[in-house]
């Protein structure tokens, strides 16, 4: 069963109606903030921000929060309400998707994705993205007089992806991109990040 954009963004939307009265927590760890000088330094992070989509079909926007470990990937999207209606948890071993009341489970969480929601897209490469990293398969084609990647061409999945970081901050003591697209012919990204924090084990 794939959950449309259109359904998808009705979720969203009827969540925010339901839950007016309900409250979400993020996920809890054994993890504590750290300052790091590159993000390649921080083996794992948080990060809060917004998320928006936009395809042939439709388009939506949500909160996003990422925790990033070496064991596991959680990406949730939330409501403004705070309240959760898609958790994305990714580990060595498989994925597992929360949406729309359901659970569904992959050993790849890119295939995962694609039969739950319909579209693919490279999670695996999306770490190194958000923190302003490449890949030795990426090709930097533009970059800011600092250094600073700007346009970045790659092919994953025998599909061309563009990334456009539109700007950048210091947070945790590293420079972060602060927006960024990411881009392919059917499928728009926007990511928006307000907060990045480098954690390590207590």
């Amino acid at each position: 069963m794939k959950i449309s954009y259109h359904q998808l963004k009705y979720v969203l939307v009827a969540f925010s109606i339901l839950a007016i009265n309900a409250c979400s927590s993020l996920p809890k760890t054994d993890l504590t903030a750290i300052s790091v000088k590159q993000a390649s330094q921080a083996q794992a992070w948080e990060m809060k921000g917004k998320l928006a989509v936009r395809t042939p079909q439709d388009k939506f926007s949500t909160n996003l929060y990422w925790l990033h470990t070496p064991q596991q990937d959680q990406l949730t999207l939330t409501t403004m309400l705070g309240t959760t209606v898609l958790s994305l948890t990714s580990t060595a071993t498989g994925a597992k998707l929360d949406v729309d009341g359901k659970t569904y489970h992959d050993s790849n969480p890119e295939i995962l994705l694609q039969r739950v929601a319909g579209w693919r897209f490279p999670i695996k490469r999306l770490p190194l993205w958000v923190t302003g990293q490449t890949s030795a398969e990426d090709i930097v084609l533009q970059q800011y007089n600092d250094g600073s990647p700007k346009h970045v061409s790659t092919e994953y999945n025998q599909t061309l992806w563009a990334l456009w970081y539109l700007s950048w901050q210091q947070q945790s003591g590293a420079k972060l991109p602060k927006q960024l697209k990411v881009e392919q012919s059917e499928l728009k990204l926007k990511i928006q990040i307000n907060h990045w924090q480098a954690l390590a084990e207590k």
